[in-house]
């Protein structure tokens, strides 16, 4: 367990330093506005992203959890400090150049499913891999995700459950270096929420995708490499988890 101070520190608590730094971020602040309204979303952030590892990220509402989770993917920038990805520092990059980042290296997975309700599940996919690079057939990502069999249903004829593993597919489907799920299950009841989970797990685990999943759900944590808990805009601790627990075993 590692304390605050080490969560804050210039080497912030590392599950597997043998694995390549994916994301680094160090001294990330970020406010919104000025003077006496002042919000201070993020406080001096340090904080390294692996290869491969699932990370969950903890914490009350306003905490700062978001924030620090739209810059990693270059939707936001912070007023102060640096975010790299790998030898690419984000913090001085253009628009056009994140915008490449974000099409290129990051997949979005939100609460809401933001589907085209006109296309089938493979149409709203097939979105995504006609501008990627290096895209998967979207019939190979929804089969990643356990919706082989629903590949011509409309959104309106998916349960929730399975139109957030459509939007997965499509976050997934142009194979990104990072996947950034912001309550991912926050819509949905614990049964259908952990067949959700289950399907990031398999993404984590065949593709070797550096995930960083944000809940308030506390149980959810135990299935992550790493647990980052945030208070007030910093980060309070980071927690190893010695053996990740499968999704199919929570209970909340």
């Amino acid at each position: 367990m590692s304390t605050a101070a080490d969560a804050q520190s210039s080497d912030p608590g590392a599950p597997a330093r043998a694995r390549g730094v994916t994301l680094r971020a160090r001294g990330l602040t970020k406010v919104y506005g000025s003077g006496a309204v002042a919000v201070h979303a993020l406080r001096g952030v340090d904080l390294d992203l692996y290869e491969s590892e699932l990370l969950v990220l903890l914490g009350a509402s306003g905490s700062g959890k978001s924030t620090l989770l739209n810059i990693l993917g270059g939707l936001d920038r912070p007023s102060d400090g640096q975010v790299r990805f790998r030898d690419l520092d984000l913090t001085a990059c253009g628009e056009a150049a994140l915008t490449r980042y974000r099409r290129d290296h990051v997949g979005f997975v939100f609460q809401f499913y933001n589907l085209m309700p006109s296309l089938t599940a493979l149409e709203n996919v097939a979105l995504v891999t006609e501008i990627a690079p290096k895209p998967m057939a979207p019939a190979e990502a929804l089969a990643l995700v356990g919706l082989e069999a629903r590949l011509d249903h409309f959104p309106a004829q998916l349960s929730g459950g399975e139109q957030q593993r459509v939007a997965i597919a499509r976050a997934i489907a142009k194979r990104p270096d990072v996947l950034l799920c912001d309550e991912p299950t926050g819509a949905l009841d614990s049964a259908t929420g952990i067949r959700v989970l289950e399907a990031i797990e398999e993404v984590n685990r065949e593709l070797g995708t550096t995930t960083a999943l944000i809940t308030h759900n506390a149980p959810i944590a135990s299935i992550a490499d790493r647990v980052v808990r945030f208070g007030d805009g910093h980060i309070v601790e980071v927690a190893e988890n010695p053996d990740r627990r499968p999704a199919r075993e929570l209970e909340w």
